[in-house]
């Protein structure tokens, strides 16, 4: 019995990626395009889904990941999910994470080599997605990035352990602190990606790399692969487990919350405000400040300081 019989690519019905195996390449498509191809916790499981059986389909020799559209590779986790469930659940943000950490590892443990397909803005997430990926060509007229410091979170998903091993270390701080966008003819001067074509050449240079690799022994192949993700492996092992649950802690607190509903509200974060309230002894980590005030009238404890009213009964605080 073949435990691991190739399966139809169609039968695994997807809902947010689009999965193909044909021609010895195994294509996944993240198909949400409407939201800039940005990833929720559904889409990272079926990410995975894809990532695993091409990795074990001995008729995939090539795995190609890229986003559907012609806007966006793909924009990293989705802002509104993020602001309506995790923001207010934090705890099940770690939960998340472990998701995010088994698709980058599906990535770099697939075996295949794995080409990135980079057709539109890849950021945040999507950048990380690209560095997890052994290959990479982008169409000239986009960019890389990398958002975290802008919107509330830490870019500990593979850009602060691998930007470094790309760019260098002066750059990567670039990147990761200032989130700046790097068009593409930058990002193929500074080592993110392996080429750069006119966007009616994405198909041809991808077609091209991939049957120069299938010209080669895969065993080898696989291998090579292995070593030379040693310090990827190095540096991703040696933090991502307190990244995951750096951030769930984090998730309580006012910048994620400022951040990412400045997201989904429209309008400019308050960077400032946040500064103020800490250089002023105030408590930036709280919305309405620490849960110091006790209602005398009904006994109600953990009040917001900040508060004129306690929530249960309405009375007046002192």
């Amino acid at each position: 019995m073949n435990y691991f019989a190739p399966k139809e690519a169609a039968g695994f019905g997807f809902k947010d990626i689009l999965y193909e195996k044909k021609d010895w390449v195994g294509r996944i498509t993240i198909n949400r395009p409407e939201s800039f191809n940005c990833y929720t916790t559904s889409t990272l499981q079926e990410l995975i889904t894809a990532i695993d059986d091409a990795s074990t389909d001995d008729n995939v020799g090539v795995i190609v990941l890229t986003g559907a559209g012609d806007k966006a590779f793909c924009t990293g986790g989705d802002v509104k999910e993020y602001a309506s469930i995790y923001t207010k659940s934090p705890h099940d943000y770690f939960k998340y994470m472990g998701l995010f950490a088994r698709y980058i590892e599906s990535i770099l443990r697939s075996g295949k080599v794995t080409i990135a397909r980079i057709n539109g803005i890849a950021v945040g997430g999507g950048n990380e997605s690209q560095l997890a990926c052994d290959l990479a060509v982008m169409a000239d007229d986009t960019y890389l990035g990398q958002v975290g410091t802008s919107v509330g979170s830490v870019a500990c998903g593979g850009a602060t352990q691998w930007l470094s091993i790309h760019v260098g270390d002066r750059r990567a701080r670039e990147m990761l602190f200032l989130n700046p966008r790097i068009p593409a003819a930058k990002a193929l001067e500074w080592g993110l990606v392996n080429r750069v074509v006119p966007r009616a050449k994405l198909d041809e240079e991808v077609a091209t790399l991939v049957a120069q690799l299938l010209e080669k022994f895969p065993e080898c192949t696989r291998y090579t692969k292995q070593q030379v993700n040693y310090w990827k492996e190095v540096s991703w092992h040696a933090t991502v487990g307190h990244a995951r649950d750096w951030l769930s802690t984090h998730f309580t607190t006012l910048e994620p919350y400022e951040g990412m509903q400045a997201f989904v509200e429209k309008r400019k974060v308050d960077f400032m405000g946040l500064r103020r309230k800490a250089a002023g002894a105030g408590s930036s980590e709280f919305l309405w400040g620490p849960y110091g005030k006790t209602c005398g009238k009904c006994g109600a404890k953990g009040i917001p300081e900040q508060f004129s009213y306690c929530g249960g009964c309405g009375a007046t605080l002192t």
